[in-house]
């Protein structure tokens, strides 16, 4: 039997809709600024002299790009609210599940970040590192000042395609019933009856939103390859 599509809730839903794309986006935002801190400091570990380091970033890495993403944000809402209780002495109910969304997408996306980094600064000529010791530069002055500069010309065009994924991604927040942009067109549409038109709407607001970011991407590696 054919679906009998009715767009009249949707007006009406946008600012709850709107609410959720704001939480999706701040998931986000969030994950990619630790993401891109964390990721760098694992991908400089992973290329240590220092077997502990190297030992303890593969281990970190390997970890977690070997689990699914909705597994590491269940573990994540189930500790991290005993976690935060624990230390802070928080009150029974305490909603932390912003928070545990927040560092499950950190640290599961600083793996991804971190093996892009370690690529991006070993695509720079290594003829690069020795000059910028032979000018006086320690290693720690050469990598920052020489190094990662010139990797980060490389890395842009990944880290932001890794950026749309984590976009993507932000919508299996809902194993924690935590209402960004999908949970919360899940749930009006649920509620209004409306569910496949709430989703269809959900998918056209991150297929543009995506496809706007690719068609960025593809603009920004254009001029660095030019």
């Amino acid at each position: 039997m054919a679906h009998d599509f009715d767009w009249s809730s949707i007006p009406s839903a946008l600012p709850f809709l709107a609410q959720g794309l704001l939480v999706t986006l701040e998931i986000t935002l969030v994950a990619l600024v630790v993401g891109l801190v964390w990721g760098t400091l694992l991908a400089l570990m992973r290329l240590s002299a220092v077997a502990p380091l190297r030992w303890f970033a593969a281990g970190y890495i390997n970890l977690f790009r070997a689990v699914p993403l909705v597994m590491v944000l269940l573990w994540f809402f189930l500790v991290i609210p005993q976690l935060l209780t624990a230390l802070f002495n928080l009150p029974p109910g305490t909603d932390v599940r912003m928070t545990s969304a927040l560092v499950g997408f950190a640290l599961f996306e600083s793996a991804y970040y971190a093996e892009i980094i370690r690529a991006g600064i070993q695509s720079v000529p290594k003829g690069q590192l020795s000059a910028a010791t032979a000018l006086g530069l320690s290693k720690a002055q050469a990598m920052r000042l020489v190094i990662l500069p010139q990797a980060l010309r490389n890395m842009v065009p990944l880290l932001l395609t890794q950026a749309i994924v984590l976009l993507q991604d932000t919508s299996l927040v809902y194993v924690s019933a935590l209402a960004d942009f999908f949970g919360t067109a899940y749930k009006v549409g649920d509620r209004d009856g409306r569910l496949v038109e709430l989703l269809l709407f959900a998918g056209a607001v991150y297929f543009v939103l995506c496809f706007a970011l690719s068609r960025l991407v593809q603009r920004l590696q254009r001029k660095l390859t030019a």
